[in-house]
């Protein structure tokens, strides 16, 4: 929940004021978020450049094909979140129709198209880039879209319900897709050869235990445990508080092993990373402000649509790195494509925290789903 939340008018819940007790708590580093992130993103490239062999050693931290770095900053950065989350809540998000159907259209029809789409049209000459751009559109978002949701003042049951359903979807759903898309699509289309792609379930699945698993159970028995233990209101008002700064801490984590990994490979081809940003630019821009409009369309309130917008816009891009590395190795144009998506992803998403925190105003005032 970010400081630059404009006033809405409804009662403040008990949830709402621990919310601004978190809110107190974060001034400093929420209020220089994007200044933080841009840091945490030098000091990872920087990182990466100057210390030799960093890369390989945390590249060699690994079980199954999972950076266990990476998964550790994105345990510490979701666990808070998901301790929020009123589960009790969950059935009415899972009642709500439109959001559902319009999450599962947008992220597995509409998404995928979109960025294949784009690939062709920005790097018709650029064949590895091209598919390493089509997986990470295959790479639906189940992790750091949660912070960004909360950042923006979504709905976080919302946000653990649709990630959730993103999660059975990419285990069921990835392979099909991979193959629909780089291989039987562009001979249909008459483009040439397709590329095979090689990922098991197994390695599917394991990334959505360790990405999305691991921290939702944790949050859910916090939450359980704690209310049981503490009640509801000093649960929500002295324990959150307390561990709500680690979410924006594990962020900056993540950033800097994540960009200290790659910063040899982003940082010596410039123009290469250039041609890659901008179908990415196009698409986070199509994906958040169409779904954004979508939601606001049909009737969602603010917190819903911006949770709707957030989880369109957002990719896996562990994923979708670990899938391009084992496919086509760690050099490959396709493995770079992986990388420069959270490079452009990141900054982005942080700055469309702040577009929507500014279209909060065209929503009636008020205009939450949750109850308080």
């Amino acid at each position: 929940m970010t400081s630059t939340e404009p006033t809405t008018g409804r009662a403040r819940s008990p949830e709402a004021t621990a919310e601004d007790s978190i809110v107190r708590k974060l001034a400093t580093l929420d209020r220089y978020l994007a200044v933080w992130i841009l840091a945490a993103m030098a000091a990872g490239l920087g990182l990466g450049r100057l210390i030799p062999g960093l890369d390989d050693a945390l590249a060699r931290v690994e079980v199954g094909g999972v950076s266990l770095p990476i998964a550790f900053g994105l345990l510490v950065m979701m666990y808070p979140v998901l301790a929020k989350v009123r589960y009790d809540r969950l059935d009415a998000v899972t009642g709500d129709r439109k959001l559902m159907a319009s999450s599962l259209i947008i992220n597995w029809v509409v998404g995928p198209a979109v960025m294949f789409a784009l690939a062709w049209i920005f790097l018709p000459d650029l064949p590895e880039y091209r598919t390493g751009l089509i997986i990470v559109g295959l790479a639906r978002c189940i992790a750091m879209v949660i912070i960004w949701n909360d950042l923006a003042c979504g709905d976080r049951e919302a946000a653990a319900v649709l990630v959730a359903l993103n999660s059975v979807f990419q285990v069921l759903a990835f392979g099909l897709l991979g193959w629909f898309y780089l291989d039987l699509l562009p001979g249909w289309l008459g483009l040439g050869d397709g590329e095979h792609l090689d990922i098991s379930l197994w390695e599917i699945a394991l990334n959505v235990v360790i990405f999305l698993g691991v921290p939702l159970l944790a949050g859910f028995l916090t939450r359980r445990l704690g209310e049981k233990k503490l009640g509801r209101e000093r649960y929500e008002q002295r324990f959150l508080p307390r561990i709500g700064p680690w979410a924006l801490y594990g962020l900056l984590f993540t950033i800097v092993i994540l960009f200290a990994l790659q910063g040899t490979t982003i940082t010596s081809r410039p123009w290469d990373v250039a041609r890659i940003a901008l179908p990415l630019l196009v698409y986070f821009a199509v994906m958040f402000f169409g779904t954004f409009a979508l939601g606001k369309a049909i009737g969602l309130a603010y917190d819903r649509a911006t949770t709707l917008a957030f989880t369109a816009a957002g990719n896996n891009f562990e994923l979708a790195i670990a899938v391009a590395i084992a496919t086509f190795g760690v050099t490959s144009g396709q493995a770079l494509s992986g990388v420069v998506g959270p490079l452009i992803e990141v900054p982005v998403l942080i700055g469309l925290v702040h577009v929507a925190l500014a279209w909060r105003s065209k929503f009636a005032p008020g205009a939450v789903t949750s109850a308080p």
